[in-house]
């Protein structure tokens, strides 16, 4: 399995007993789709390796708690910690209407509602509490917030997403 057919799942980050359980920081808003996980790749030393689920249990909002099948102590399960969790693409529960999957819309055209098109998506940034859109415009980088107010519809058959931006925000980068 490799990294670009898979997508990040969360981190583990500590251990949680003395039998080798790990708990696992989900990168979702939706943990309880995870809750009959039997099986996630972790990544060791760039390699993703296959780890069987022998036990899990959702614990408090955005945690799961883990039991790997040969992960039988704590110093085997404190090899665990820092570990980033995978799941291949193709287990992504099907999004539809105007939720979607950063990696998805990549490459999508981008128009606003009252400017017209804008330019195609390049990559999202998500690395601060607001995540943007990076839209290449001719040469130009246009940041639009991801903001449920401001996506008016996303087409995956056309590969657009129309938005309604605050005024005078696309002429920020524009300059008209």
């Amino acid at each position: 399995m490799k990294k670009k057919d898979c997508y990040f799942l969360g981190k583990i980050i500590k251990k949680y007993s003395f039998k080798g359980e790990v708990l696992a920081k989900l990168d979702t808003d939706e943990s309880d789709i995870y809750k009959d996980l039997k099986t996630v790749f972790l990544d060791l030393n760039n390699n993703l390796v296959p780890y069987f689920i022998v036990d899990l249990k959702l614990h408090k909002s955005d945690l799961l708690r883990l039991k790997f099948e040969d992960i039988n102590n704590e110093a085997e399960a404190n090899e665990l910690i820092k570990k980033d969790m995978y799941l291949p693409l193709n287990s992504l529960p099907k999004l539809e209407g105007n939720r979607f999957y950063f990696h998805e819309v990549l490459g999508f055209e981008i128009s606003d509602h009252n400017y017209g098109k804008i330019g195609v998506l390049k990559s999202v940034n998500d690395q601060s509490s607001q995540a943007f859109f990076e839209i290449d415009n001719d040469g130009k980088e246009i940041l639009i917030p991801i903001n449920d107010e401001f996506i008016k519809h996303v087409n995956r058959d056309s590969k657009t997403i129309t938005v309604i931006t605050p005024p005078g925000l696309i002429d920020l980068y524009i300059g008209q």
